[in-house]
């Protein structure tokens, strides 16, 4: 497991396992969103049964399926309501955590600078710079 936060309330990580879920919730994550589609992951990790594990936990799951290349606003929206319905911090996942960087990017577009945006994810990797004219036309819709 290896979860890099973005913010102090949100993170990011590459793929989890059910076993990994006791320790996102001593790390303090109350919300945890898949971002991965199970046709591209093994059963045991498929959205039911990381449901059925952080549900037995306490944990709030959210699934947010975000296929390669064909992200929809749909997702962005999904991402960011789970995210303001949240009570406390938030560990989004998917293969890398890229995609779940980007669905955090656009969804708070028009509410952190684009700068931000962009530069936060990159500290851990993951280059969203060429999300600048969506990000900034997402910030326009919402001002």
């Amino acid at each position: 497991m290896d979860i890099r936060a973005l913010t102090p309330d949100y993170a990011v990580s590459p793929q989890i396992d059910p076993a990994d879920l006791p320790a996102i919730k001593a790390a303090g994550f109350v919300t945890v969103i898949d971002n991965r589609p199970d046709g591209e992951i093994a059963p045991h990790l498929h959205a039911t049964a990381m449901r059925q594990a952080a549900e037995a936990l306490g944990l709030t799951f959210v699934v947010n399926p975000v296929i390669g290349g064909m992200l929809t606003m749909d997702n962005v929206t999904a991402q960011g309501a789970a995210i303001a319905a949240s009570s406390g911090p938030v560990l989004a996942y998917c293969a890398s955590g890229n995609r779940s960087s980007v669905v955090w990017a656009l969804a708070n577009a028009g509410k952190r600078p684009v700068d931000e945006l962009v530069g936060l994810p990159a500290r851990f990797g993951y280059q969203l710079d060429h999300l600048r004219p969506q990000i900034e036309a997402l910030a326009g819709k919402t001002a």
